[in-house]
């Protein structure tokens, strides 16, 4: 394969020749399936919490977060692994309630 073939194939991938690393990739989806997860347990505008998709979110999160948490720095570790517990434990309330 010639580098004039291949580069049709990086620039539709947007990569642009440019591979991004992982750990900022599967952050950003472990905070966005996090959020994800807090809005479907939100009860507001008298909408019922879709438990189900909660903690399909919850638990595709922490799947991620498992792969790659010892690539993350000490900080980003603790922060996510507190943002998963805190909606772990809004699950779990809202669940018994």
């Amino acid at each position: 394969m010639t580098s004039q073939a291949a580069a049709p194939d990086a620039q539709a991938t947007g990569f642009q020749g440019q591979i991004p690393a992982l750990e900022p990739l599967l952050t950003e989806v472990v905070a966005t399936l996090a959020l994800a997860a807090h809005a479907y347990l939100a009860d507001d505008h008298g909408r019922q919490p879709d438990l189900a998709s909660a903690e399909a979110a919850i638990d595709v999160a922490t799947a991620a977060f498992e792969r790659v948490k010892e690539r993350l720095r000490p900080d980003e570790r603790l922060a996510i692994a507190q943002m998963l517990t805190e909606t772990r434990l809004i699950f779990v309330r809202k669940r018994g309630a």
